[in-house]
């Protein structure tokens, strides 16, 4: 008990050190990454969107005529590979702090891991591709029940003024709080569940990757409401998303658009009774 106490404590040290005196060109590498990502997801997914376009107004036309496709497996692994990249673009700007962090720590630890920070990130990613196959079974199912538009978005009023409803809400619970608390305190979390090796930093991603899901899922939940490729909407999320995670008042704007999510779900619901 005393030796790990004593290892917690060095390691809350050698973090807060980290976070004083970084390495620049490990924060160069990391940020470059980062972007690099961000931008290629953002690319594909502009790119996705205007091959889509002629394929969402054919299936427009057959729902018309009530004959609207059902999805098949290869519809379902196409639409998580969807999500997924969607996930990257919006995701990874908001956890470029914490990859920087930890870059900062592993360099000034000394280890010489250099698969560190890619399998912390690789953790981080898993949870989130666990999200995009929850994601894609849901619109799989939503398409099904014909609860959907042949442009993914909610085909009906009172479904899109439930799911604003309800992500505002979630918005404002005391769940919401916790987990964003922790992602906005990436030294705390390295402080208190730093694990050494590849291993160890896979969980330290798979970890905090959980909080991150705990933080958001509930917006992602908003895309069905406005339409699951809409690009403004996307973007508009992973800017709210940056600046409850990374802004100085964080909370507080997460707060505030739980509100309005509250407002204009509200809103939807009462001018189409």
């Amino acid at each position: 008990m005393g030796s790990t106490r004593r290892s917690r404590g060095r390691v809350a040290d050698e973090a807060t050190a980290a976070a004083v005196a970084t390495t620049p060109r490990e924060r160069a590498l990391v940020a470059s990454c980062v972007l690099a990502v961000a931008a290629l997801a953002w690319g594909y997914l502009v790119y996705l969107e205007r091959q889509m376009a002629g394929a969402m107004a054919h299936e427009a036309m057959m729902t018309g005529m009530g004959m609207a496709m059902p999805w098949s497996l290869a519809d379902f692994a196409f639409m998580t590979s969807m999500w997924a990249v969607m996930m990257v673009a919006m995701m990874a700007p908001a956890a470029a702090p914490v990859l920087l962090l930890v870059g900062s720590a592993r360099a000034r630890r000394g280890a010489r891991s250099r698969v560190f920070v890619p399998a912390f990130a690789l953790g981080y990613a898993i949870v989130w591709l666990g999200f995009s196959v929850a994601a894609a079974l849901l619109q799989w199912m939503l398409h099904d029940a014909a609860l959907l538009s042949p442009r993914m978005a909610a085909a009906s009023p009172r479904l899109t003024g439930a799911l604003l409803v309800a992500a505002g809400l979630y918005q404002l619970l005391p769940i919401k709080g916790a987990c964003l608390v922790r992602c906005r305190s990436p030294l705390a979390f390295l402080m208190t569940h730093w694990r050494d090796g590849a291993i160890g930093a896979l969980r330290m991603g798979l970890r905090h990757g959980a909080w991150c899901l705990g933080c958001c899922w509930a917006l992602m939940g908003v895309l069905f409401a406005v339409g699951v490729m809409n690009l403004v909407a996307v973007a508009a999320l992973a800017l709210f998303i940056l600046a409850e995670k990374t802004g100085p008042a964080g909370v507080l704007v997460a707060r505030i658009g739980g509100i309005g999510l509250i407002a204009a779900g509200m809103a939807v619901l009462v001018l189409t009774a």
